[in-house]
């Protein structure tokens, strides 16, 4: 029989991964409903052979050494930016992602963050709960047309291809950038025309990111880069908070420079740039993306059944990132 190796899950997690797990290793799950501080991540991942991480969890050199036996980081995020992959490689340690299953619902959230400024509508509700919306009037509280606009979409992985299905059903032009461009083939059939970065920010009406955070993507979108969009242009981020300079954002948004912003991540999450808050053009999401029941179970699944994966040889494939 098998010795069950022993596992920890950092942060509670829907059932279905955690019982998976339960059934082949010794789990131990760390917090109910919070984020482990460091000290406790330190202590607790002591004679782990795998860990099931979150994405807040700082996964570095420090806790490898705290866990010479370690064998896998299965980060529960598409994302892997929390883990030094160099390290991890280095000793051998797997590191796994959950890719696929929160595609649709981080693209659902970024057009609702679209819809949501373009048409004013949490800035509505807000006005209208402290009861300050007196009648109807031609000109009052007018947005911007969604329909027949054009969409820039920065990072042409899963989420940004989904985010061309729904545009299409908008009747939008579709612009893109990528490192690594689509054929003229592929780009016919998708429906969508390629741009440098440059000239994406001054054509586009809604500038969509979904590019990952590394070290050459730490602020992509600046001063600079805001200053080339349009005046009545409006920025979407549900990809990583450092892809923005949010001190540039929040003064382009003060003077006017964009129409506005849907944001769902951000630089210090959980903390806004003092000052976001008090704005009325933009919309701040506390980190939703692939918040749906059905989304985050299969993320459970997919972590868990990744960490088994990496410890069984019989287990299958894990989605291994190094």
């Amino acid at each position: 029989m098998r010795n069950r190796p022993k596992v920890l899950v950092s942060r509670k997690i829907p059932f279905k991964g955690l019982s998976l797990l339960r059934e082949y290793c010794e789990v131990t799950v760390g917090a109910e409903d919070r984020m482990l501080t460091r000290k406790e991540l330190l202590k607790l991942i002591e004679g782990k052979d795998g860990v099931l991480s979150m994405l807040t969890d700082q996964m570095d050199k420090e806790v490898m050494d705290a866990a010479p036996d370690l064998k896998v980081i299965s980060n529960y995020a598409v994302g892997y930016d929390n883990i030094d992959i160099t390290e991890a490689t280095r000793r051998g340690i797997s590191v796994t992602n959950t890719p696929d299953v929160l595609t649709d619902a981080t693209a659902d959230l970024a057009w609702a963050l679209l819809m949501d400024v373009a048409r004013r509508v949490t800035e509505g509700d807000r006005l209208n709960r402290k009861g300050k919306w007196k009648e109807w009037a031609p000109m009052f509280h007018l947005g911007k047309e969604v329909t027949g606009s054009v969409l820039g979409i920065v990072g042409f992985g899963r989420i940004g291809r989904a985010m061309v299905k729904r545009a299409l059903g908008f009747d939008m032009e579709i612009v893109y950038f990528s490192r690594t461009r689509l054929s003229p083939a592929e780009e016919q059939r998708l429906g969508v025309r390629y741009l440098s970065f440059t000239d994406l920010l001054q054509h586009a009406d809604f500038v969509s990111l979904h590019a990952p955070y590394t070290k050459e993507t730490h602020h992509l979108i600046g001063a600079d880069e805001l200053s080339r969009m349009k005046a009545t242009a409006y920025l979407i981020n549900t990809s990583r908070g450092g892809l923005i300079d949010e001190k540039a954002l929040l003064t382009a948004l003060r003077e006017g420079k964009i129409a506005g912003a849907g944001l769902d991540v951000y630089e210090m999450e959980p903390q806004l740039t003092p000052g976001l808050e008090k704005l009325e053009n933009v919309v701040l999401a506390p980190h939703l993306g692939s918040a749906t029941r059905e989304t985050r179970e299969l993320m459970a699944w997919r972590a868990a059944k990744n960490v088994l994966a990496e410890l069984f040889d019989d287990m299958g494939q894990s989605n291994r990132v190094n």
